[in-house]
């Protein structure tokens, strides 16, 4: 019968075999019957008492263990006992080699059997291609010191090792093929530590092992003569600062034997380079096997490019715009030393433990939260490259960035293997991945930021995630981040809550002073002061009081710093153009546009405390900063409405007080015309009573559609009226008709700010307002040129 030929599927789960060995013959040994597994018992000795290495696991002991203790086990036929080097079953025809130091029960397995293995390592789980040895032999394996649990299910048969003295003495033209020791029989003469890449000395293995008896001098070995990971508490930022400088001397010694090193600087160390090949100068295959020709790219004719002045580019608005942007990445996160510290403690235990672990952050947005875990990875992988700690695998899942959270397992997978994949064949690889012993798995952190935008209505990308990092084999370490703190407890389910633990960070929102700090830092080595302290703290109160959000207060100085740079610009270009005539006319425009920009800015520069900016050239003032942050809290809608001429704000401001009088949501023209004439005759508004209320040259007064008529009674001194009548009730009864309202409301009405009823007569259509009452106060409650018309109550 011929050979069964694997499927696409099972050839793509061969990617989680890239580490073991190969064999042909699976089970061979062990037969293909299913028979249970049995403990073997010594009689005449006593429990055995639990070593430093022991794992924390629960464990059972066996009902027949009094003054007995478990020395092996069986299978049918197939025999294995303590000491024993054995095969491991792995993906397809793969297998790992292991020593067996202990067996136990496991009670939340339903009283499985397990065993403790002390694992061998491959040539090809070694990831450090500089440090890798070259000398390497076909059948070699390395002696590690790394542990692992895993069921008796696992065992796959039993492995030969030898030195490389009696392997050559055994076979020495090779096992063959044909011989039942053919992918069984390794040689081992060094120890290593796959994670830092070290080796011990060459050695002979029956000189260093016989037996069960020698596993923990071989365990000591190993660790004494390999270089370990660093395993101490996280550093604090503060003293991470102290010690950038500082450079170990090769001289130091402690008393400890340790590998002579040098530590490098931690500012020179860089995030480790992928030395993956692009996807482009892959030769990429079809399920047939056959090359897909890649077209090359289109190459389209550039575009001509602006050539900015180097004036404008080294400027200091320039520089300060860009250090203020929210995607410039400072040289240090100020205010977050202790949440710097707990997240780097608790990614640096977990990473070099090899266990999975779950965090959960929050805070409100703009409080350095992805910021933070940024620069933690930064300098876990700077440790990294000095060879103080593991190598690790870091993977950024953005929730806004993704167009289904599905999109997450894809990936996830391409961070690990470097494949992209459809996201349920990515799934599948993943629970295989992570459910399958493989002592060369590297610890991989993956940041899920956004939390809130990956859930989806079955909850299961959240269930996924969480419960990997709980699995034996999965060293995987996730860092949720999301902008609510009970996020877990309002959206997701128990059984997801309860996955993602009890590790919860929260980041409080900056205080005023922090955020002074933030803006101060940024500002560092712009030359010239250009933006005055008192602005500064300032956008830095204003912010803190609404949200304490740091990227909102970094944008309000860099919008300031937008408005100052125009001004300036405008300034100059008006002094540029002005022409050089002895012209008492140009020198009388200037003063007078002068003296307006003076008047609409507020009180002149030599009496302005904070210094305005026509005073002070090019600094960002108070005034500057509260224009920014009006720009950035109003709505378009708001905007519209201040740049209304004064004859439509009037109207807008009667049209309210009618509404408020009445309890109604609509009023008449003619009503609302007669309410402009009353409040603009209380008012003591000048603009007002010269542009709205003054009666035409001619004595005409307008109608309500635009009409003129003629005065039925001759011209009277009160339509003529001074300052000094205003308000009285002979003026009240006489006054004019208020001018421009036909237009204003026609206006309005094609804006969509009102909408006006259409009625033959001239008073009887009626108004009602087309936006929310709210904005139209928010816009026109600080306006000075309807002050006491009733818009700011």
């Amino acid at each position: 019968m011929a050979p069964v030929q694997p499927s696409r599927v099972q050839k793509a789960r061969q990617y989680l075999s890239g580490g073991a060995v190969f064999r042909e013959d699976s089970d061979d040994e062990l037969g293909y019957e299913d028979h249970p597994w049995e403990w073997i018992y010594d009689n005449g000795a006593d429990d055995a008492q639990p070593d430093e290495n022991a794992t924390p696991r629960k464990r059972k002991a066996p009902p027949t263990s009094l003054g007995k203790r478990i020395v092996g086990a069986r299978m049918g036929s197939f025999r294995c006992e303590v000491g024993d080097a054995v095969l491991l079953k792995a993906e397809g025809n793969q297998a790992w080699v292991g020593i067996i130091c202990e067996f136990y029960d496991h009670v939340d397995d339903d009283d499985e059997k397990m065993a403790k293995f002390l694992w061998f390592s491959s040539e090809k789980e070694i990831r450090n291609q500089n440090k890798k040895r070259a000398d390497f032999l076909p059948n070699e394996l390395y002696i590690s010191a790394a542990f692992d649990d895993n069921p008796l299910a696992s065992i796959n048969g039993t492995a030969k090792i030898l030195s490389v003295e009696r392997y050559q003495e055994l076979y020495p033209t090779g096992v063959k093929k044909s011989s039942k020791d053919h992918g069984k029989v390794f040689v081992c003469r060094r120890g290593c530590n796959t994670r830092t890449t070290t080796y011990t000395p060459e050695f002979k293995w029956e000189d260093i092992y016989n037996g069960a008896e020698d596993i923990q001098s071989l365990v000591n070995l190993v660790e004494s003569q390999t270089k370990a990971t660093r395993r101490g508490p996280g550093r604090p930022r503060k003293q991470q600062e102290d010690l950038d400088e500082f450079v170990t001397p090769e001289s130091e010694e402690d008393g400890l034997p340790k590998t002579p090193r040098k530590r490098r600087k931690l500012n020179d160390a860089t995030t480790p380079t992928s030395t993956r090949k692009s996807p482009a100068s892959r030769k990429f295959l079809t399920p047939t096997h056959k090359r897909i020709v890649i077209k090359k790219q289109l190459e389209f004719t550039p575009l001509g490019t602006r050539v900015l002045d180097p004036s404008a580019l080294n400027s200091p608005f320039q520089i300060a715009r860009n250090q203020l942007h929210v995607s410039s990445v400072p040289a240090a996160l100020p205010c977050r030393e202790e949440e710097f510290s707990t997240v780097y403690s608790h990614l640096e235990a977990a990473i070099t433990d090899g266990s999975g672990s779950c965090i959960y952050i929050s805070g409100t947005p703009g409080t350095g939260k992805t910021a933070t875990v940024r620069e933690v990875v930064a300098q876990l992988q700077a440790s990294v490259q000095a060879e103080e700690l593991d190598d690790f695998i870091f993977v950024e899942i953005n929730g806004m960035k993704v167009t289904d959270p599905h999109q997450s397992y894809s990936l996830l997978w391409q961070a690990l293997r470097g494949d992209r994949v459809s996201p349920s064949h990515a799934l599948e690889l993943l629970e295989r991945e992570f459910s399958t012993p493989s002592p060369r798995r590297v610890p991989c952190v993956v940041l899920m930021d956004e939390l809130d935008q990956l859930v989806t209505k079955n909850q299961s990308v959240m269930y996924n995630f969480f419960n990997w990092p709980g699995l034996r084999h999965s060293r995987l370490i996730v860092l949720a981040v999301a902008n609510t703190m009970d996020l877990p407890e309002r959206t997701l389910s128990n059984k997801i809550s309860s996955r993602l633990g009890l590790t919860r960070i929260t980041f409080p929102g900056y205080t005023h002073d922090q955020l002074m700090q933030i803006i101060q830092s940024r500002l560092e080595g712009v030359p010239g002061n250009i933006m005055h302290p008192d602005a500064v703290q300032f956008a830095a109160r204003k912010v803190a009081a609404v949200s304490g959000d740091a990227r909102r207060a970094l944008d309000i100085c860099r919008r300031a710093v937008e408005i100052a740079e125009t001004e300036t610009t405008s300034q100059d270009c008006e002094d540029e153009a002005q022409p050089a005539t002895p012209s008492r006319t140009g020198r009388g425009n200037k003063g007078k546009l002068l003296q307006n920009s003076l008047s609409i800015n507020g009180t002149p520069a030599s009496k302005d405390p904070t210094g305005s900016s026509a005073g002070r050239k090019g600094v960002v003032t108070m005034a500057t900063i509260k224009q920014a942050i009006n720009e950035a809290t109003s709505s378009p809608l708001q905007q519209a409405l201040r740049a209304l001429p004064l004859a439509s704000k009037v109207f807008l401001a009667a049209l309210l007080a009618r509404i408020r009088r009445t309890g109604i949501g609509e009023a008449i023209l003619g009503d609302v015309v007669d309410e402009v004439k009353r409040l603009g005759l209380m008012s003591q508004l000048q603009a007002v009573h010269e542009y709205v209320l003054a009666p035409e040259k001619d004595d005409r007064t307008e109608g309500v559609n635009g009409a003129t008529m003629q005065p039925s009674t001759p011209s009277t001194p009160s339509k003529h009226r001074d300052a000094a009548g205003i308000g009285s009730k002979h003026s009240d009864l006489k006054a004019a008709r208020a001018l421009g309202l036909v237009l204003a409301a026609t206006e309005l009405s094609e804006a969509g700010i009102i909408g006006v009823e259409a009625r033959h007569g001239e008073r009887v259509g009626r108004v009602r307002l087309g936006v929310g009452e709210d904005e139209v106060r928010l816009a026109l409650g600080d306006d000075e040129s309807v002050h006491g018309l009733g818009l700011g109550a």
